[in-house]
């Protein structure tokens, strides 16, 4: 008797935020394009080498569109335009735009391996502000903007478009590109991005993928259907001044997805991937009546639903895995509801941590954890499946060659795997009639099983104000139309529900608030307004003059890093002693640290930092009980010194001990730790051989079992300049 395999399905979700202003026609940003490019034709068309893998993408509609404006010559962008404008035509305004934003790339992985785009970066200054910009223009000529508009454009192909003409000579040429070059890469840009959804087509067709579809726009469903709902995950979050509550719009979202799938390939989707993994019981009758099957949500969403946790060893291996590796039903009348849960270590393995490892020890790390799975599940009645879902373009900049290293040799070995068979969701879940079935679905999303990154803070919940009278405006003047309306007015009512629905999106609250930054901030509150002023100037009313005034605030109250303010003088035993103790302390708050992509947890919760005259003096809280000591042992962090020379401390919760090593040098044991239900510990200033007023800059990396699971900060290092005898009276403030 043949051994059972254990089924793998993996869910790429596409996507990009609506970057068209309605009005004009244009096109804010360029990511659907530079995606375009690097991620969304490869990552399918690389299975034709992997018949045996089978996989399931999502495809939001308004990614498709957004692609389809490009290639069909609707769509420009600011970037696109300034790209093409020949270099002797540029304005100082437009040299400025250029010298910002045509670095916004991945420094690593993507300029620094073409020496002139490096070259250049280094002209420009890494970590530099608008004003600085205009002091630099000067240093760049004709040709220096040339090699970067090409450059730019070039960086951002997966690297196999890299190898055939004619890109290929392009990359040869490597700098002094022409005007004549620059349209050729644009060209070739297009025509990759005609091949994307005929591609999909053919391998859906052929059976190897499954393309499922998200709501139109991309909105919190749960929300959109009633935003008090937010209040059953998190009971004390504020709200807006009214609830907004829609569910016809959540009706309509997902009815014109699937019309636009099926103008695309032929069929309606059987499955979909609610944005964010947000789930609600409310909005589950809607889905079904649809015609959709399946949905996908995370882990934590499951372990609500049926009141139990979903525990996990040290390495992050289930100990319960006939618990989440298999699909449930929920039931309701005479309907039922399919539903598959993510395992989100291994999606947050491949989102956010092998990038930093070897290829070959990332490879091997994936394929053991799901042989380990198996071996947990194989004596078990049933067969079972393993959910891999996230993101399928924002990781892979973070990779060596876009990832493709990492992904072949995951694909070899699954391949040819006698026990592991990847498959498509519809593929694992035809005929299957008997399902455990969910008591109840537990309302949040598949980060931290809430709504709290769109709902709650102070700028989103304005935005939902905000959107509230939009519509209620809309429907108003809806109401009092002359039925039927004339022609013209029922194309201005429609583009204006369509500007609803775009306003809807996940995207805008995404950026609102303190958890995330894009570096792009105040263009996402432009189009998110826009939207709405189009709502009022479609239906002929003038918009209201709020929405002139962005959303995004200039200064957060609550930024993620606040500096020390006065010497410190904590008890060093693991414990919170005393709320002052601290108070007067560095603060990096890794929960408001965030971008495209949000890890479901991290390690390290929170960090403190702060000094006397003899120590420094660190805390580290963790998302996890630091009082266990078989998770306590499995963390270790180093403190990386970077300036002012290079050193490292290697702080080990298991030894309790600091020890610190500089280059080759022996390793000796310094400052003192304390680890409890926190982590303290303090580092004589005289053993680092420090002075009064010397900076010393570092980072902080986070291991499990020896490997880097996180580092932060993720951008610039820790700074701390050491206090001097008249430190209090150079500091003092009312």
């Amino acid at each position: 008797m043949a051994e059972k395999p254990l089924y793998i399905a993996f869910l790429w979700h596409m996507h990009q935020p609506f970057y068209k202003n309605g009005m004009k026609g244009k096109y804010l940003l360029p990511w659907v394009r530079m995606h375009g490019i690097k991620d969304y034709y490869d990552m399918a068309a690389l299975l034709e080498k992997y018949p045996n893998i089978h996989q399931t993408f999502n495809l939001t509609p308004v990614l498709i569109m957004q692609i389809e404006d490009y290639v069909n010559n609707k769509a420009t962008d600011i970037f696109l335009e300034l790209t093409l404008k020949k270099v002797d035509e540029l304005t100082e305004e437009d040299k400025s735009f250029i010298l910002y934003n045509f670095f916004m790339a991945n420094w690593e992985n993507m300029v620094n391996k073409y020496p002139r785009y490096k070259e250049l970066l280094s002209k420009r200054g890494l970590h530099i502000t608008q004003a600085e910009i205009e002091k630099v223009k000067s240093r760049f000529n004709k040709q220096d903007y040339l090699d970067l508009q090409a450059l730019f454009n070039l960086a951002w192909f997966d690297p196999m478009f890299l190898t055939d003409e004619p890109l290929c000579s392009l990359v040869k040429k490597g700098k002094g590109f022409s005007e004549e070059d620059k349209k050729v890469i644009i060209d070739k840009q297009i025509e990759v991005l005609s091949m994307i959804i005929p591609e999909y087509k053919k391998l859906q067709e052929a059976g190897q993928i499954e393309v499922t579809a998200s709501p139109f726009y991309h909105p919190i469903l749960p929300l959109i259907y009633n935003t008090n709902i937010a209040r059953f995950p998190s009971p004390n979050i504020p709200l807006p001044k009214k609830s907004f509550s829609a569910s016809i719009d959540v009706k309509a979202q997902i009815e014109q997805a699937i019309e636009f799938y099926k103008e695309r390939f032929g069929r309606p989707p059987l499955g979909m991937w609610p944005p964010e993994g947000s789930v609600c019981e409310e909005i589950i009758p809607i889905i079904e009546e649809a015609g959709i099957e399946w949905i996908a949500t995370d882990e934590d969403i499951l372990a609500s639903s049926i009141e139990k946790p979903i525990s996990r060893d040290t390495r992050g291996n289930v100990l319960n895995p006939s618990i989440l590796y298999k699909p449930y039903r929920l039931q309701w009348s005479r309907h039922y509801f399919d539903l598959l849960f993510r395992d989100h270590t291994l999606s947050d393995l491949i989102g956010f941590t092998y990038s930093k490892w070897s290829t070959k020890d990332a490879v091997q790390d994936f394929i053991k954890r799901l042989e380990t799975i198996r071996e947990g599940v194989s004596n078990l009645p049933g067969e079972y499946i393993v959910s891999i879902i996230l993101d399928g373009e924002n990781a892979w900049e973070y990779y060596p060659d876009d990832g493709k290293d990492f992904l072949q040799g995951v694909y070899e070995r699954l391949n040819e795997h006698p026990h592991l068979k990847c498959v498509t969701i519809s593929e694992f879940l035809k005929g299957r009639t008997i399902l455990d079935t969910l008591p109840r679905l537990f309302p949040g999303s598949w980060i931290n099983r809430n709504f709290d990154i769109w709902i709650g803070d102070e700028e989103e919940n304005l935005a939902w104000d905000y959107l509230r009278s939009a519509r209620e405006s809309l429907l108003s003047y809806e109401a009092e139309l002359i039925r039927p309306p004339l022609p013209e007015q029922a194309q201005s009512l429609a583009k204006a529900w369509q500007e609803i629905y775009a306003a809807e999106g996940s995207d805008w609250n995404w950026w609102y608030g303190d958890q995330h930054t894009s570096g792009y901030d105040e263009a996402f509150d432009y189009l998110y307004r826009q939207h709405l002023s189009s709502v009022y100037s479609l239906i002929g009313k003038e918009p209201p003059k709020y929405l002139e005034i962005p959303i995004t605030m200039p200064f957060k109250v609550n930024p993620p890093v606040t500096m020390p303010v006065d010497l410190i003088h904590p008890i060093l035993d693991g414990e919170v002693t005393d709320y002052y103790e601290w108070l007067s302390s560095g603060f990096y708050d890794i929960r408001k640290i965030g971008g495209t992509m949000h890890q479901a947890q991290s390690i390290v919760r929170a960090i403190y930092y702060g000094f006397d005259m003899q120590n420094l003096y660190f805390r580290f809280d963790f998302n996890l009980n630091l009082s266990e000591s078989t998770k306590v042992e499995e963390i270790s962090l180093n403190f990386d010194i970077i300036s002012p020379y290079s050193a490292r401390i290697r702080i080990s919760s298991e030894d309790k001990q600091l020890l610190f090593s500089q280059g080759e040098s022996q390793e000796k044991k310094i400052g003192v730790l304390a680890v409890k239900k926190i982590m303290e510990m303090s580092i004589p200033i005289a053993d680092l051989n420090l002075k009064p007023k010397d900076e010393i800059k570092f980072i902080v990396t986070v291991l499990r079992d020896g490997v880097e699971m996180e580092h932060w900060p993720t951008r610039a290092p820790f700074t701390i300049v050491v206090p001097s005898v008249d430190y209090q009276l150079e500091n003092w403030y009312v």
